[in-house]
């Protein structure tokens, strides 16, 4: 595979992915890791991408679902419903994980007025909770990606793997029989993490995320304890749902 075809490749990547590791384009092109940082230098000249740690990003971003405004803004009466649920199923005083998900932002306004200790690598989660007096609040840290406003990248991850919580609640980019899946590798990465790092995992996901596969797979369906949707969810989903072990809950 020449230059010209592996940039070409690269460019239809980003068409979907927005951020490509530097491991897996080595593996996807067959070819050393000198090389595919040439290929990204050359593309980096002529604006198709920037360089950031681990990879590469898109400069001109085309998926909707890496955009937390648009996020917040589809499906919006369907979130509030499932994030009013899924808030009534935290404790006082549990250890919490809140992913960056513009549904998991909705159930933490519900979660407001709680006394909990969360951890959480969203801004706008964080910022809900600035004048909560009885809500402890930690920063991941990380590499701060300005669309979905959420922190990513390995100092999120190396955090992240220091903890235990009580409950995670994540939202997913796609759900089907071979499990959940997400945008991007520098989104599922931290997840990942959070899912070790949490005793009960509670997934946020309304009707239109099943049947749909996500770029990069995230984890089996079994790693969900509970999923919360709303009341337009197909039964198949759910049976399929229950046979994996997960409680189903719909709101």
């Amino acid at each position: 595979m020449n230059s010209a075809v592996r940039q070409r490749r690269i460019r239809d990547l980003l068409e979907s992915e927005e951020f490509l590791d530097l491991d897996s384009l080595c593996t996807r092109l067959e070819v050393s890791e000198s090389t595919v940082r040439r290929d990204l230098a050359t593309l980096e000249s002529q604006g198709v991408l920037r360089r950031v740690y681990g990879g590469a990003m898109a400069m001109e971003p085309r998926e909707h679902h890496l955009d937390f405004v648009w996020q917040s803004e589809h499906m919006a009466e369907e979130k509030c419903r499932i994030a009013a649920l899924a808030a009534s199923l935290i404790q006082d005083n549990e250890t919490i994980i809140l992913d960056g998900g513009s549904t998991v932002a909705e159930a933490a306004r519900a979660l407001a007025g709680r006394s909990l200790q969360v951890i959480t690598n969203s801004l706008p989660i964080a910022e809900v909770f600035s004048n909560a007096r009885q809500v402890e609040v930690t920063l991941t840290g990380g590499y701060l990606y300005p669309r979905l406003r959420c922190m990513l990248g390995p100092a999120c991850e190396h955090m992240l793997a220091s903890v235990t919580a009580d409950v995670l609640m994540m939202g997913i980019g796609g759900v089907t029989a071979s499990g959940f899946s997400n945008s991007n590798t520098l989104v599922v990465a931290p997840e990942r993490k959070m899912i070790e790092a949490a005793r009960k995992v509670i997934i946020l996901a309304d009707h239109t995320k099943f049947g749909r596969n996500s770029v990069i797979h995230l984890a089996p369906l079994d790693v969900a304890d509970i999923l919360v949707s709303d009341s337009s969810l197909d039964p198949q989903y759910q049976e399929m749902l229950k046979s994996a072990g997960v409680e189903v809950l719909l709101a």
